[in-house]
């Protein structure tokens, strides 16, 4: 293996499988397929996921909602997420645990650093709901700062897309694919990876950053094993 422990970013909308909203139980049981086998050959998963298949914040706030408010919703809407990939990993034989950022006692254990590593260290997937606990922070945001603080190796985000490309590739026929690409690069084309809190972040404590399609079977495992499977960001 490659890494050793890794942070996991999935979309929300990435649950909604063919559905215009709410959550898949298929597509749900296929990514627990694929986290179970990298989990059996030893690697450490922590995984971070959105809300936008149930509400979105800024959506919410363009609509003349109040932003805190709004935010405040889209972190429990990943709470909700998080419960439903604890089920389906659960129902793999996956043992997991769910870690709120906001406190939700009765179905999520509060985020605790040397926790949430002594869940990794046993074999555990570690779910973080609750993006960072402070609205204005997106689920990027969440996924680099407790990547960082769990020293995992990297960051895989796993997109309905296989890469980074010089344009949105589902708009553009003639976007080209990057396999290779710096954070300064990234930044210099203004290519959307991640929103600029989070990239920066990520940049500064030099974790790299691998943008792959989740939805294609193995490609989890093949970027574990260091095989070149979608954009590999980093120095």
């Amino acid at each position: 293996m490659k890494y050793k422990r890794i942070l996991l970013k999935l979309s929300g909308e990435a649950l909604m499988g063919e559905r215009q909203y709410g959550i898949d139980p298929k597509r749900l049981a296929e990514y627990a397929h694929e986290i179970k086998k990298i989990t059996d050959k030893g690697v450490e998963v922590a995984i971070v996921i959105g809300g936008g298949n149930i509400f979105r914040g800024v959506a919410g706030a363009s609509k003349g909602m109040d932003r805190v408010q709004a935010d405040h919703m889209g972190m429990l809407a990943t709470v909700i997420n998080g419960l439903a990939l604890q089920s389906a990993l659960e129902d793999a034989e996956i043992p997991t645990r769910l870690q709120s950022a906001i406190k939700i006692n009765e179905v999520a254990e509060p985020f605790i650093k040397r926790r949430a590593l002594r869940h990794l260290e046993k074999g555990r997937v570690v779910i973080f709901g609750g993006g960072t606990g402070n609205p204005y922070f997106t689920t990027d945001s969440a996924a680099v700062l407790r990547a960082i603080e769990i020293n995992a190796d990297v960051i895989l985000k796993g997109t309905r897309v296989d890469g980074i490309y010089t344009s949105d590739p589902e708009k553009n026929a003639d976007a080209t694919k990057f396999d290779f690409i710096s954070f300064d690069d990234v930044l210099r084309k203004g290519l959307k990876v991640m929103d600029t809190t989070a990239f920066t972040l990520s940049q500064e404590n030099e974790l790299p950053i691998i943008v792959f399609d989740m939805n294609k079977a193995g490609n989890l495992l093949k970027v574990v094993l260091g095989e070149s499977v979608g954009t590999q960001v980093n120095l």
